[in-house]
């Protein structure tokens, strides 16, 4: 796929500036302008953490796609969208909120270092709202890239639950795995409240263990082509990895440092 004006979409777990800097944040804030200065189009997607201050970074709310509501299990809860721009890259960030699971400081763990206990939830909200604000944008996405756990049920959902509907008919999903998931642990009914539509439990490896590594497993699953962003990914699963067929881009350490992943990544694209 070589379209000039190819339409790609960025669901990422962090963005520097809004949360502090580390390799998933930085190519998080460093790689839509770089793919949107290789003429492409861009838009960009993070969790409205609490700790983001809204006002030093001007975030606003968007009236006119905020007001869905997004069913997990038995409860709706509302989806406000949120938007601010980085001036210096040209490049507008959505935010999915929520306030009863984004309100809190803390990202992923209280003080003590405890897994929030509706960290799965989160990301089921997370995945279908970044989803249903696209549709609401009419805006169809030639690739869905991914970056951090908490964006890893986004592939499923689109392959299944979205399969028919026609923004999404030709999306292909870039996943990029980082070393953010080997020790994560979910509720054990995890599967069952991601299931939606005709997205069923038993479809989601995250149902046999509900932890970190079948969680990536599960975005491995329905994924089109994956990054190694991290050089200390589990080996099991990289290999799930590898047993799926996909085009793979290793971890280049001397590209995340010059900043020649974008092109690796970009020809990635094209590719798919």
């Amino acid at each position: 796929m070589a379209d000039s004006m190819q339409k790609v979409l960025f669901v990422n777990s962090e963005i520097f500036p809004y949360l502090p800097e580390n390799e998933i944040s930085k190519i998080g804030r460093m790689l839509p302008q770089g793919i949107q200065e290789r003429k492409k189009e861009i838009r960009s997607f993070m969790p409205r953490f609490g700790c983001i201050n809204e006002r030093k970074n001007q975030l606003h709310e968007v009236i006119r796609l905020s007001g869905i509501n997004i069913i997990i299990g038995d409860v709706d809860r509302p989806l406000v969208i949120k938007v601010a721009s980085i001036p210096a890259a040209r490049v507008q960030v959505y935010f999915i909120d929520n306030e009863d699971y984004f309100k809190r400081k803390a990202i992923y763990a209280d003080a003590d270092g405890k897994f929030f206990s509706d960290n799965d939830e989160r990301a089921i909200f997370f995945a279908k709202g970044v989803l249903e604000t696209v549709k609401k944008l009419r805006w169809a996405p030639d690739i869905i890239h991914c970056q951090g756990w908490i964006t890893h049920l986004v592939p499923a959902y689109l392959k299944l639950a979205y399969k028919d509907d026609p923004i999404f008919a030709s999306s292909k999903v870039v996943l990029s795995l980082y070393d953010d998931s080997a020790s994560l642990s979910f509720s054990s009914d995890f599967a069952k409240k991601a299931a939606t539509g005709s997205l069923k439990a038993a479809d989601l490896p995250v149902s046999t263990a509900a932890n970190g590594i079948k969680l990536a497993e599960t975005a491995a699953k329905f994924a089109d082509g994956i990054i190694l962003g991290s050089p200390d990914i589990d080996p099991k699963l990289v290999k799930y990895c590898k047993s799926r067929k996909l085009p793979i881009l290793p971890y280049n350490a001397q590209a995340m440092e010059d900043g020649s992943y974008i092109d690796e990544y970009n020809a990635l694209y094209d590719k798919l």
